[in-house]
């Protein structure tokens, strides 16, 4: 929940890591273009198993309440911070800061403004899941590594179960594989090697003349069998009996749908063999074909990743190869069609996604395809270079855009859910048993509604600041100024 009437002061960090406060200056945070402070339904106390990360190259900077001016701190601690917020939290705001010449590219993370006040951290970020799947700091270590060697004992020749555990639990300590050597909630089932799709942030593999110099994980190395994934399925289905989840899609791989005839093998052993719960992709949803093979072999739900709904930025970040946003679309009619739960992973950036422009774009997406809910996850990238990237196209060619200011990500969540009253939101995967119930318009069936009659104006008995717009979110300062 918001925390109302909090002024963070700024925060800071000397060349050793330490970390500081200002208190003679504010905490200012930036969206997109807009500098400003932090708007009051945005603030939170940092939640837990949540990372400060130190920005080098970046220089900080807060408001000084008595001239109302954007200013360095005094002393040695000069360097920005930022705080990349635990699962099941989505950021609103990133840092304001001022790089110097020399500033190098940030690694592939989210970064959230992040201030001090009353003691405490806080950061701009709103909690949209209560799921505690990835919260891990009550289990001891031993018990997540005595669960991995008990199954890498039972299942010596299974090469998935072996890179799960010695891959992505040794290696990258993956919350996914770390619950599937625990047995419960959902357990990951990475498969494919390829990708159509060559995304500025990929997490697992960049070309050869990216700027990313090192990416969080590594692609798989192998492809496994049909058997090898429907046994990993099995697995999990005997330990976590209230609520199983398998997904492919995994941050190793590349896009699952690649590899067709392996995953609608896999689900059919499965399903066959009496397996029961949802089944779920995490895709790119390029290949409408696969999808609705899929579907009719059993699968229950799929999760379509997106930055935006508006083809053009679409294509500046995914930059896809034979295939385009409407095939995206054509692929969430095909499932919803056939009884799957569709949600889109939106890559949430603030000052891009929270604007009238991607309002109006993702509400027709969601309702004219069917789109049963919205995963609020964080893009994790620099956000100075996403943004040069969305809005001069240098990624793939084209013009510069503008944007529309930015009306702050509970804003935007309450006129999304206006627009399309049925929408669930959260940040991971929901158990919908093994078909899923579906709330979601079928194709063709939702229009947009009409608009008010004057842009705008209030519903009856709601206030100017009912929504959590008041005076505080005005901006203090614009980048490109």
């Amino acid at each position: 929940m918001a925390t109302q009437h909090i002024e963070p002061h700024l925060v800071m960090a000397d060349e050793q890591g330490n970390i500081y406060d200002d208190e003679r200056l504010l905490m200012v945070c930036r969206r997109g273009a807009q500098w400003g402070l932090p708007r009051p339904d945005e603030l939170m106390p940092l939640p837990e198993e949540s990372e400060f990360f130190l920005l080098p190259g970046r220089q900080a900077v807060g408001l000084d309440p008595d001239s109302g001016e954007i200013v360095q701190p005094e002393g040695e601690a000069q360097l920005a911070v930022a705080a990349f917020a635990a699962p099941a939290h989505t950021i609103s705001a990133h840092p304001a800061y001022t790089s110097g010449p020399d500033a190098p590219l940030l690694p592939l993370f989210a970064y959230g403004a992040v201030g001090f006040a009353r003691g405490r951290f806080y950061v701009c970020a709103r909690r949209v899941d209560t799921d505690q799947r990835q919260i891990f700091s009550r289990i001891p270590r031993h018990r997540i590594e005595q669960g991995a060697r008990r199954l890498l004992r039972d299942y010596p020749g299974n090469r998935l179960v072996r890179h799960i555990l010695d891959n992505c639990v040794a290696r990258y300590d993956c919350p996914a594989a770390r619950n599937f050597a625990l047995g419960r909630y959902e357990a990951p089932l990475p498969t494919s090697r390829a990708c159509n799709a060559r995304c500025v942030g990929c997490i697992s593999a960049q070309e050869k003349d990216s700027p990313v110099a090192v990416t969080p994980q590594c692609r798989l190395a192998f492809t496994p069998d049909p058997r090898e994934v429907a046994e990993v399925m099995h697995i999990h289905a005997g330990r976590e009996s209230r609520a199983p989840i398998y997904s492919f899609g995994q941050g190793c791989e590349g896009d699952p749908l690649m590899n067709a005839d392996l995953l609608e093998e896999s689900i059919r052993l499965f399903r066959s063999g009496g397996g029961a719960g949802t089944v779920n992709c995490n895709t790119n949803a390029s290949r409408p074909q696969v999808v609705a093979r899929l579907a009719e072999a059993g699968l229950t739900s799929m999760r379509v990743s997106l930055n935006s709904a508006r083809p053009v930025l679409y294509e500046r970040y995914y930059r896809p190869v034979d295939y385009c946003l409407d095939d995206v679309k054509e692929s969430i009619r095909a499932a919803r069609s056939r009884g799957v739960f569709v949600a889109l992973n939106l890559l949430f950036f603030p000052g891009v996604t929270d604007t009238e422009e991607e309002l109006d774009a993702l509400a027709r997406m969601v309702g004219e395809n069917g789109v049963s809910m919205i995963q609020w996850r964080n893009l994790n990238i620099d956000p100075e270079w996403y943004f040069r990237l969305m809005n001069e196209g240098q990624s793939s060619g084209g013009g510069r855009l503008e944007f529309s200011p930015s009306m702050g990500l509970t804003q935007f969540m309450k006129r999304l859910k206006k627009l399309c009253p049925w929408l669930r939101y959260g940040y991971f995967n929901p158990y919908v048993g093994d078909r899923a119930e579906l709330e979601a318009p079928a194709p063709g069936d939702w229009s947009m509604p009409a608009p008010r009659a004057k842009e705008g104006a209030l519903a009856p008995g709601e206030s100017a600041d009912s929504n959590g717009d008041s005076a505080a979110d005005a901006s203090v300062a614009d980048e490109n100024s």
